[in-house]
């Protein structure tokens, strides 16, 4: 599966899918003033299953049939989740917090690595978190489309957020929003069936990064979505 997975990244940017994404890419980013230096959308397909055998996680494939990051859950908690890059190196924890044993609406995530868990909650002490996500409460919101808000200092204390998540996780149509300038950053698109009429349902999808925004933090996204919404 995994070798099959890489050819269709490979391929989906040297015929046909290539010249539709990065169209559909370019129409999106046409109102973006971002000051990065490269001007292509990165594509990257999403495979919701570890490669270790055992583990729950994710298997993410770049556009040149390599493997880009990894999620490998060894002891099955939801309440804790490292992105790992294609060697295995931490790049960011994603982490759940309880209050007075009630576990609530807000996600942090972190630079690197918590340690295990033995010392995960003094260490998530003395870390700062690089960011909040908070899930929107259908109830107490109008608009319905909004499922998750982003605060940049891992507080939601502060109404001003960063970051806009709309759009269904259910049916892996989702997009990541700049709140200010209302600029899609990242989205996630359902993969598209390739020559041979194969059929990925939702365990295999595409997460396409606009020129300027961080990879890494735009899957930390779909792994919170997953969390949020499976």
């Amino acid at each position: 599966m995994l070798l099959f997975l890489k050819s269709i990244s490979f391929r989906s940017l040297n015929h046909q899918d290539f010249k539709k994404n990065n169209s559909s890419c370019k129409e999106l980013t046409t109102s973006s003033s971002s000051s990065s230096s490269s001007s292509s959308c990165i594509f990257l397909t999403v495979w919701r299953k570890s490669l270790i055998f055992s583990c729950k996680g994710f298997t993410v494939i770049g556009s040149d049939g390599n493997l880009a990051y990894r999620v490998d859950n060894y002891s099955g908690r939801r309440d804790q989740t490292i992105l790992m890059d294609a060697s295995g190196k931490p790049i960011l924890t994603i982490c759940r917090h309880k209050k007075l044993r009630i576990v609530d609406n807000n996600w942090f995530i972190y630079e690197g690595e918590i340690l295990g868990d033995h010392d995960y909650k003094a260490s998530s002490l003395r870390k700062k978190p690089i960011f909040c996500v908070k899930k929107q409460m259908k109830i107490l919101h109008s608009n319905i489309n909004v499922l998750a808000h982003v605060y940049y200092h891992g507080t939601s204390s502060d109404k001003t957020y960063s970051y806009i998540i709309e759009g269904s996780y259910a049916n892996r149509t989702c997009k990541v929003l700049d709140a200010k300038s209302r600029n899609v950053v990242a989205e996630i698109r359902k993969k598209q069936a390739v020559i041979g009429g194969v059929t990925f349902g939702l365990e295999v999808f595409v997460l396409v990064v606009m020129p300027g925004f961080d990879s890494g933090f735009a899957m930390a996204m779909v792994l919170l979505l997953d969390q949020m919404f499976s």
